[in-house]
């Protein structure tokens, strides 16, 4: 029989201690990740005494150590002599046990770590891994009409691609102790060979199913070594691994799947080629019926939910909630990177706390995927910051899910869109998204999607001239595109739509990029500039502008769309005018910014609102402190004697920094007519109903005398649509601007001396109609 304890050498306790000083533990925290109850066997192993085989290799496997290199005299391998049989085995507990020993490396090594995309070393699973949450209903399974889709807005899209429509989430380890056939679907990148390998890693360990043996096949080697012999017979190919770790007696594995001991994981039934899928799927029913009493867990794209698995239970991978995003990226920065341990703590809050940012909402859109979320952390730890030019970062998304994902993992897919190259399926998915998202139409029906595959196709060489056997390749186009790259996805039954709202919305600027330059015409960017109004293309002109190689046209484009949303309404140009006119006030002495502080100090109300403008121009703040002043008075300030008393005292501090003597004699003089704060509240409702409505006339005529602030603007309610149109359009301007897009310093300059003026003063400035 096989030593039933181990004990570390001289040297090994030496590598042992070093690797355990790297982790930065203490012996409690090592006792805890060895699911030991206390630190004993933890003390034992470095001090070089005997320690159960199962607890010294465990402990080996969490300090990445080979534990035969550790151990004295380790065991020498089984040999034909000794191998393991289930017939000398009356106790089906002993054999579970000794198997799982036996193979106990074997699944650490098959399962125990990841390969991160573009790091270039191994990350031990259990560094990085997340629990992951269950959908238990399947989002593209439901019924819903069209019209149910049609009118939602960007943040009801979000919600409805995050799983949060009425979709209850359980823990994914509850999911298969719950369902003993389970089905795990899910979006490429959203963790399902991971979540696997870690039900393999906690099996093998006996903190899950501690009384099964832990078998992880992935599908397509199963079917690439089996295809050869022309038959698929999944036992057969499990015996043949079992034979390679000493277990050559077929009736062991028989045993334990007659007893029910195995958990069976079988990973990626969508990687398998097409001509071979029916045997695969055949092979997994076979032995899941014949042997009822195990646990099978499949994972597969959950665009190739068609195959049929009888009695498996499907459910999906949800996204990340806010807290596994929080969780993951402390645990990315800690197993990735190669700084202290401060700070990397220090960039993993930073990195969360800059995602939830606004201004990153199409990050937050991407992040709640592992893949991305892993692009995301690999971004922001080489820069320290998100891109400001996002469509780089895109890009680099769409490559991946275009063939580089599947490259990396070494998948075979069956070239159904057979001569597509990136460039062209990048052309296809742009004439989607475009004609789509021009529509306002996030989701769209599947024949619909299917016309714009046809119109496309239609023109490559050799495409076929039949109408039947056009919409045949324009269906299998479609499936290719959802099973392979995932970028299109059935939200419900005959409804598509892009995964991620981000993707749509680059497609959709990388195609007006290309036909502006394929045609060296202005007609897309004039056609972009109509809809500088509508809020849902904003981030449409922020990636267009970016993509260009020029952005000049664009910005002025914008810029004399931006003007002609008010050039025709003589009452906004007087408004204007007048906004003009007030920020042609001299700049503040050094005295009066030094009042300015003094008085941002004593009211600090106003700080959130007028900061920014106010440290500018001391100016702003006395205009803005002056106009909330009324504002008071008039809201806030009927029969109540303290507000009246707390006008008093801001009168006494806007006192304190003007520098106009006229204007502190008016300020002065309106205080001195305020009731005596000494007088009963009786005698201020007194005043107010008989000097109240002219002190606060006196106040407003002092203003628009001495500051110009005029509060009689009464704007009708589409005069109040297009002001805001046009403050919301020009802030979209400065944006594009502020993007480190390519716009020569002459346009910038003649734009940034043009904003916010009216016609006639922009005309004067040198702008263009």
């Amino acid at each position: 029989m096989v030593k039933r304890s181990l004990q570390a050498s001289l040297t090994g306790i030496e590598q042992a201690k070093k690797a355990f000083a790297q982790k930065g533990w203490t012996q409690d925290n090592l006792a805890f990740e060895v699911n030991l109850k206390t630190r004993q066997p933890i003390w034992r192993f470095f001090s070089g005494r005997s320690v159960e085989r199962h607890i010294f290799r465990e402990i080996c496997s969490v300090l990445s150590l080979n534990w035969r290199e550790i151990a004295a005299n380790p065991p020498e391998e089984l040999s034909e002599s000794k191998e393991l049989g289930a017939a000398e085995f009356l106790d089906i507990d002993a054999l579970v046990q000794l198997v799982k020993s036996q193979r106990f490396d074997k699944i650490q090594d098959q399962c125990g770590t990841l390969q991160l995309l573009d790091v270039t070393r191994p990350v031990r699973i259990d560094d990085i891994y997340i629990d992951v949450n269950i959908l238990e209903e399947i989002a593209s399974l439901q019924w819903l009409e069209f019209a149910d889709l049609q009118n939602f807005t960007s943040q009801e899209f979000d919600r409805f691609g995050l799983g949060k429509v009425s979709q209850t989430q359980i823990a994914g380890i509850a999911a298969v102790q719950t369902y003993s056939k389970l089905r795990v679907l899910g979006k490429p990148g959203a963790g399902k060979t991971t979540f696997l390998q870690h039900l393999a890693i906690q099996c093998n360990r006996g903190r899950f199913a501690a009384n099964r043996v832990p078998i992880f096949v992935t599908l397509r080697d199963f079917a690439d070594e089996t295809r050869v012999a022309g038959e698929f017979h999944l036992l057969n190919y499990i015996c043949k691994e079992f034979l390679t770790w000493g277990i050559s007696d077929p009736s062991v594995l028989e045993t334990l799947l007659l007893e029910g001991r195995v958990l069976l994981l079988l990973d990626g039934l969508d990687e398998v080629l097409h001509q071979h899928s029916i045997g695969v799927v055949n092979e997994i029913r076979r032995l899941s019926e014949k042997y009822q009493k195990n646990m099978f867990v499949v994972t597969c794209r959950t665009a190739a939910k068609a195959f049929n698995l009888r009695r498996f239970t499907d459910v999906e991978i949800a996204p990340f909630s806010q807290d596994q995003i929080v969780a993951f990226a402390q645990k990315w920065f800690t197993a990735v990177t190669k700084t202290n341990i401060q700070n990397k703590q220090e960039q993993a809050f930073e990195f969360t706390r800059k995602l939830n940012l606004p201004e990153n909402l199409q990050f937050q859109r991407l992040a709640v995927t592992p893949l991305f979320l892993h692009l995301a952390c690999w971004v922001f730890h080489h820069q320290n910051k998100f891109p400001t030019q996002k469509a780089a970062f895109y890009k680099q998304c769409l490559d991946l899910l275009l063939g580089k994902w599947d490259e990396t993992k070494a998948i075979e897919r069956d070239e159904i869109y057979q001569g597509f190259s990136l460039p062209q399926k990048l052309k296809l998915l742009s004439q989607v998204a475009s004609a789509t998202f021009e529509q306002g139409n996030y989701f769209f029906e599947q024949r619909i999607v299917e016309q714009y595959i046809s119109d496309y196709i239609r023109y490559l060489p050799n495409a076929s001239a039949e109408p039947e056997e056009l919409q045949l390749d324009s269906e299998g186009v479609l499936q290719a595109i959802e099973l392979q790259h995932g970028l299109l996805a059935e939200r419900v039954r005959g409804i598509f739509s892009f995964s991620y709202l981000t993707f749509q919305e680059y497609l959709t600027a990388r195609q007006i990029v290309a036909n502006y330059n394929l045609q060296a015409l202005e007609q897309p960017l004039e056609h972009l500039v109509s809809h500088i109004t509508e809020p849902r293309w904003r981030e449409i002109f922020l990636l267009t502008v970016a993509m260009l190689r020029s952005a000049d046209f664009l910005v002025q484009l914008m810029k004399q769309q931006i003007d002609a949303l008010v050039a025709q309404d003589p009452y906004l140009q007087k408004f204007l005018t007048w906004a003009s006119q007030k920020s042609l006030a001299p700049p503040p002495k050094l005295t009066a910014i030094r009042a300015f502080y003094l008085a941002l100090a004593k009211t600090p109300h106003l700080t959130p609102h007028f900061v920014l403008a106010c440290i500018v121009d001391q100016g702003i703040f006395l205009d803005a402190a002056l106009d909330n002043l009324v504002i008071e008075c008039t809201i806030d300030c009927k029969y109540n004697f303290a507000d009246a008393l707390a006008c008093n005292d801001a009168l006494s501090n806007l006192s304190a920094i003007v520098q106009d003597a006229a204007l502190h004699q008016a300020l002065q003089q309106l205080k001195d007519l305020l009731p005596d704060p000494e007088q009963s509240k009786e005698r201020f409702q007194i005043w107010w109903q008989t000097s109240y409505s002219v002190w606060m006339e006196r106040l407003k005529a002092m203003l628009a005398k001495h500051r110009n602030i005029q509060h009689h603007w009464h704007f009708s309610p589409k005069q109040q649509q297009v002001l805001q149109q046009y403050y919301d359009a020009n802030q979209l301007l400065i944006d594009c601007l502020n993007s480190n897009c390519e716009v020569t310093g002459v346009v910038r300059q003649e734009i940034e001396a043009s904003l916010l003026l009216p016609i006639k003063e922009w005309q004067g400035a040198g702008g263009r109609e």
